[in-house]
């Protein structure tokens, strides 16, 4: 069993000790590390977990540190933790800046620990059930919109928003970026609150995401377009459509499951497949995986490097919208 500490207990940070709690035999969770005397001294009330009094006290009592804190913490925490060979679980954006995150691959490289970014969508029933499908995306609308709420208004909605929809399109394209347009506006905070982006990729996938905290409503879609098929990925609702288009030659069901549509190149069928997803507590789940990670010495889902390259590509469209 891993000895685990909770570095930032807000909202988030709530969440993780809920879940951390709740795989027994997974870890043990020894306590928390919050500069916030108010909020610390409610949670160490409400869960009746130790808190420590300064982050190195915590990282020497731990295996893995869980760093929940605000982005402009996570670099100082994890610089701070993996020197002491303690494994780390960074919630996402991985750092506040390029330079942060490069010294932090350097830093894992030569203590040789394991590092994972909570890139919760990656776990989200409505992606998990893509998993054996293959998909070679040519093109990918992704819309992730939110009610305004002041938490996460550190950062532009780029890093706070559509970096989730930049990790699962990089990892769905194993393609280099070739070209990025992008536009965005801030309304309510200092940085862009609203974005799009259309993102081109070596292979000829084309790419849109929209990102919005300051919508009327709430909605996460990521669409796949691809040669035969159609996938509608819902995070919120996490559910999966597909829709396979066939040949009459090509037929692997019944046509009485299928729509029959005239084209000018013959008939052709369309199935409407509902994916079957199982219901999943996300935080949970990416938290189990990594202690598995951790014990079986196998590279985590979302490492560094894939937490690096969704953070290079929004910086880069972040560029792009500065000028």
């Amino acid at each position: 069993m891993l000895k685990i500490g909770v570095f930032g207990v807000g909202h988030l940070g709530k969440i993780h000790l809920r879940c951390i709690r709740e795989l027994v035999g997974v870890y043990e969770l020894v306590g928390f590390y919050d500069p916030d005397d108010d909020a610390a001294a409610a949670v160490a009330s409400e869960f009746g977990v130790v808190r420590f009094d300064d982050a190195k006290s915590l990282i020497e009592a731990v295996d893995v540190v869980d760093v929940v804190a605000p982005t402009p913490a996570h670099y100082g925490l994890a610089a701070m933790a993996i020197p002491y060979n303690r494994h780390v679980f960074i919630e996402k954006p991985l750092t506040h800046t390029l330079a942060e995150a490069e010294e932090l691959i350097f830093l894992q490289k030569k203590h040789n620990v394991f590092v994972q970014i909570g890139h919760v969508e990656r776990f989200n029933p409505a992606f998990l059930a893509v998993q054996e499908v293959a998909l070679e995306p040519m093109f990918v609308e992704a819309h992730r919109l939110a009610v305004f709420n002041p938490r996460g208004t550190d950062v532009s909605v780029i890093l706070d928003l559509m970096i989730h929809d930049l990790d699962i399109v990089l990892s769905l394209v194993p393609h280099e970026v070739v070209q990025v347009h992008a536009s965005g506006v801030a309304v309510v905070s200092d940085t862009p609150d609203i974005a799009n982006a259309r993102v081109e990729f070596e292979n000829g996938c084309v790419a849109n995401f929209t990102a919005s905290r300051i919508s009327m409503r709430n909605l996460r879609k990521v669409r796949l377009f691809q040669k035969d098929a159609y996938i509608s990925m819902d995070f919120l609702e996490k559910k999966t459509d597909i829709i396979r288009l066939y040949d009459e030659g090509s037929l692997s069901v019944p046509k009485d499951n299928l729509m029959m549509l005239d084209t000018n190149s013959g008939k052709k069928y369309l199935e409407l497949q509902q994916a079957k997803t199982e219901a999943v507590n996300a935080i949970q789940m990416e938290l189990q995986t990594f202690a598995e990670c951790i014990q079986g010495d196998e590279m985590p889902k979302v490492g560094l490097q894939e937490g690096y390259r969704a953070m290079d590509l929004a910086y880069r469209i972040l560029r792009v919208i500065n000028g």
